[in-house]
């Protein structure tokens, strides 16, 4: 099979290398290598002087004599180090200026996720690495095109999935303002909304986000002061879809077109800010920027995106100036950027996104259909399977890596890693057989977290969730019985056969130990 969503992301990724390098070259020109003596390394010609915009050439610096000096002193390896196949790592937090009006210039400019011809200031105001896996997330969202209609999109990166939720919030609400989010929105999310924004004095309604009806719920809670229309597809932990489209258009024949005038303030824009949490669906299924009216994507990239368990990450993509603008500053200011290591594993995970979710989609729906017909499951929500009750959604909303030109025999269908089941029973006895199920499981792993490429089982009741009120968690849809797995990259087979093993051990009254 051709995998044209890899090989685009491969070639960007190349891209950006050759970029990045050739501003590595240019940007470390100003001291001398280890193997020059007196000689160091010119760069080209630049708009010089009188606060003009833009990187001079360096300045020459002396030749160090004493030890103390050649200790601090800054060295750069020949010319040559830009070709490495990988992006380089900066580890610096701050940057060197051409003159005081270069300073004067950085430091007066609109907060924005990318630097411009003037470069770099400050690693808390952006720094290289961490901006090149942007530039790589932002091309997946399908912002980097110039041709498309609505323009090109920018991408953020925070140091967590919840810094960059928290700083999308926090970018646009104020007090007075309203929030509307699903039932079953993330545990942390929840936290963030009552211990923080109800106290700031911020209101927050809470509705059932799925299925045909979800929509209209959200028109119901529309007010004059609703600022942020929040949506979380697919659930987590339910799995239940969310009709993107039909709620854009909804917030849009209520509020009017989103109008973003470059430069202005974003809590000034009269139409809600629509934002999506698609981190199980990653932009290989599902690409919400190009929904008309979805206005924020934003991912956990600690989950699919970054694929390895070795990182925390987040990041948030928009094409809304004014947006990107308040969630610049307060990643400047209260939260910040991810840095630069974590950035470089992230943009190396990103490279591998394509075949990796298809290997997710294709055992899961292997583990799924296992599930479907074990007797001690009650029921398995999976978008994949006939009985999922939003699967008119899901092919549409899982596009499995398509680009417009791909053919259908060259894309193979999957719906995500991503499975949520109960167990038989109810209350006490569901939650009880619940949890030994989790526990009796000898190749999945019992842990939080998801999206890499080992398998984890979690149940949110007692775990991600336990913070959220019974009677919330039910009204989303979220049993006590429920476990989610996230099924990874080992063999089907391998996983299927632990699962029966840990339902085989129980019976109606709870796991036999």
């Amino acid at each position: 099979m051709k995998l044209y969503f890899s090989a685009f992301a491969l070639a960007l990724a190349a891209q950006q290398t050759c970029a990045f390098n050739t501003n590595f070259a240019s940007r470390k020109s100003y001291s001398p290598s280890l193997n020059v003596a007196a000689e160091p390394v010119v760069a080209a010609e630049a708009p010089s002087t009188n606060g003009e915009s833009g990187l001079k050439a360096p300045r020459p610096h002396a030749k160090p004599k004493s030890f103390a000096t050649k200790c601090a002193h800054l060295y750069s390896p020949n010319r040559g180090a830009e070709r490495g196949l990988a992006p380089p790592v900066y580890f610096g937090s701050t940057f060197l200026l051409d003159d005081a009006a270069h300073g004067a210039r950085l430091h007066e400019k609109r907060e924005q996720p990318y630097t411009d011809e003037d470069g770099f200031v400050y690693s808390r105001w952006g720094s290289p690495t961490n901006e090149a896996a942007a530039l790589q997330i932002a091309a997946l969202e399908g912002c980097d095109d110039i041709e498309i209609e609505r323009g090109l999109g920018k991408c953020l990166l925070f140091n967590s999935g919840m810094s960059a939720i928290t700083s999308s919030l926090s970018a646009v609400l104020r007090a007075g303002d309203h929030v509307i989010l699903p039932l079953t929105v993330y545990g942390g999310t929840h936290e963030f909304i009552q211990e923080f924004c109800l106290h700031w004095g911020i209101e927050a309604t809470y509705v059932d986000a799925a299925g045909p009806n979800g929509p209209q719920n959200y028109k119901n809670a529309f007010q004059p002061n609703t600022k942020v229309v929040y949506t979380e597809t697919p659930a987590n932990p339910t799995m239940r879809l969310t009709d993107l489209a039909g709620v854009a258009k909804i917030v849009t024949e209520h509020y009017g077109a989103a109008v973003d005038t470059p430069g202005t303030d974003p809590h000034d824009r009269k139409r809600p800010y629509i934002m999506v949490d698609g981190t199980f669906a990653t932009p290989y299924h599902q690409r919400v920027l190009d929904i008309p009216g979805i206005d924020v994507s934003i991912h956990s990239a600690t989950k699919y995106l970054g694929g390895h368990s070795d990182i925390l990450a987040g990041s948030v993509t928009s094409r809304s100036e004014p947006f990107l603008h308040g969630a610049s500053k307060v990643q400047k200011l209260i939260t910040v950027p991810l840095n630069p290591m974590d950035s470089f594993l992230l943009a190396r995970g990103l490279r591998t996104l394509d075949v990796r979710m298809q290997r997710h989609g294709e055992n899961a729906l292997k583990v799924a259909k296992m599930l479907e017909e074990h007797p001690m499951v009650a029921s398995v929500f999976y978008p994949g399977l006939d009985s999922h009750p939003d699967r008119y959604l899901a092919d549409d909303i899982f596009g499995s890596g398509r680009d417009e030109d791909s053919e259908d025999d060259e894309v193979t269908q999957t719906y995500g890693g991503m499975i949520s089941f109960i167990t038989v029973g109810e209350d006490e006895e569901a939650l009880r057989r619940a949890r030994n199920v989790c526990e009796r499981l000898e190749v999945i792993n019992l842990a939080v977290s998801l999206g890499g490429v080992e398998s984890l089982c979690e149940h949110p009741a007692s775990m991600t969730h336990g913070m959220i009120p019974r009677a919330q968690r039910q009204a989303g849809g979220l049993h006590d019985g429920l476990i989610r797995i996230s099924v990874g990259l080992e063999r089907a087979k391998d996983l299927v056969g632990d699962l029966k093993n840990a339902l085989d051990l129980c019976d109606e009254d709870g796991c036999d130990f």
